[in-house]
């Protein structure tokens, strides 16, 4: 057994990335992306900075990582669920893919915290906007609009812009994530996410087929 207080990157060096990834995450959907510090990254982690030094050179490189390895995962896990579910029809990759969005993604603090990380700081940090939208939102628009592309081919969906129907089923998910990160913390009623989503389905259901 190793002394108390052995340090965690000496006792498990395979998982230093994977430790370094989770404390960024939850670092900066605490503080956001300019009051972050490295030094409270390594804290949570349990390694030295000089030893985070040795992974990632920059703040920007940590916060790609966290995007790349921490968060994006679990948005290709519901695009892979999403697909999957198109092969019995539009509707059931609609129910599919937005119920797990909300439920899996959404629904976690620490990826909110990041979105709103995001949109509040993207002024003065453009690489932040650039990595999220090349990680998560462009991939995430275009599947989409492939489907719903495929659906309208098929007779599921009626007549429309797929790209604009895209957006239209985003909205209400974007405005749960503003809602719960600005406006809840000074006392606003909290939204049930879950239930948004599977209540927004059935409307954008109705409003889409022929």
């Amino acid at each position: 057994m190793l002394p108390p207080g052995e340090p965690k990157f000496r006792r498990r060096p395979a998982d230093r990335p994977a430790e370094i990834l989770a404390a960024a995450l939850e670092v900066f959907a605490d503080y956001g992306f300019h009051a972050a510090r490295l030094e409270e990254v390594a804290r949570r982690a349990g390694v030295s900075k000089g030893a985070l030094y040795l992974y990632f050179e920059t703040k920007a490189d940590l916060f790609r990582a966290v995007v790349q390895t921490a968060v994006t995962p679990n948005f290709e896990h519901v695009k892979a669920m999403a697909v999957a579910a198109a092969a019995t029809g539009f509707e059931s990759a609609l129910r599919t893919g937005v119920g797990l969005l909300a439920r899996n993604v959404i629904a976690d603090r620490r990826i909110s915290g990041v979105v709103r990380l995001v949109i509040a700081e993207s002024r003065t940090h453009p690489e932040l906007a650039t990595i999220w939208y090349e990680t998560v939102i462009a991939p995430g628009v275009a599947l989409m609009t492939t489907l719903i592309s495929e659906a309208q081919t098929r007779g599921e969906v009626r007549a429309g812009d797929p790209r604009m129907f895209a957006f239209g089923l985003m909205g209400p998910m974007i405005l749960s994530i503003v809602w719960r990160e600005t406006f809840e913390p000074v006392g606003a009623e909290p939204v049930d996410v879950p239930k948004l989503a599977d209540q927004h389905v059935e409307t954008i259901l109705r409003g889409m087929r022929p």
